[in-house]
């Protein structure tokens, strides 16, 4: 699957790609990460890619047209595939595992990273599939909810995490519990037996696996 990110500091993405499950996915051929710098549409020597909203008010509004100019040459070459363009906004759709799933079917999905005051609004409206949101809550930009979204779809990529089992029992997992999105997980304990006086609950010192698993069940929490 390849991601395509239009932003204007794609410096932002360097740590992120080179993180070790993301590097060796990259390097497996189950992802590739495109960064795209939106001033390399942008307009006049200055490379501007963005101007003052009409109808006054502070802050600057970024333009419709260098995007438009990144997204037609990204498309260009990726009629054949399944793609979907995606901008970010704290008025989007809130993303979730659902989404992250439908994603992961995709070819390719190009991400627009907004800045400033936001993205102008045509470009919600005409020029990308849907608008997201990671939360109720704003950021300067959208280089840290595309983060958030290429590590949740490339998880779900064949190959990318070691053990399948971490995918089909975790939360919001179709296979966990029947009610997938209305359960968590359950809690997970490790080593030392006992910490700072806290004990691990003997029915996972047990071994008797019918037992761990109904106590799994029973604690898996129900969102509200």
């Amino acid at each position: 699957m390849r991601f395509d990110i239009i932003t204007i500091f794609p410096e932002i993405f360097k740590s992120f790609s080179n993180e070790a499950l993301i590097a060796r996915a990259q390097k497996k051929k189950i992802m590739e990460i495109k960064l795209h710098d939106l001033r390399d549409s942008g307009e006049g020597p200055h490379r501007k890619v963005d101007d003052r909203p009409y109808g006054g008010g502070v802050g600057m509004v970024m333009m419709p047209a260098p995007i438009e100019n990144e997204l037609r040459k990204l498309k260009a070459k990726s009629h054949k595939l399944k793609v979907r363009t995606i901008v970010f906004s704290a008025k989007g759709k809130l993303f979730n595992q659902a989404m992250a799933r439908r994603y992961a079917k995709l070819d390719q999905l190009i991400m627009i990273c907004g800045r400033y005051e936001g993205i102008d609004e045509r470009v919600a409206k005409y020029m990308a599939d849907e608008e997201i949101s990671i939360g109720e809550y704003v950021l300067f930009g959208g280089e840290a909810p595309a983060m958030v979204v290429m590590e949740a779809v490339t998880r779900l990529l064949p190959g990318a995490v070691g053990k399948i089992e971490s995918i089909k029992n975790e939360s919001f997992s179709k296979s966990y519990k029947l009610k997938a999105r209305s359960y968590l997980e359950h809690p997970h304990y490790t080593r030392p037996e006992v910490f700072q006086g806290h004990k691990v609950p003997p029915v996972l010192l047990s071994g008797n696996h019918a037992n761990i698993k109904e106590w799994r069940d029973r604690r898996s929490k129900k969102r509200i």
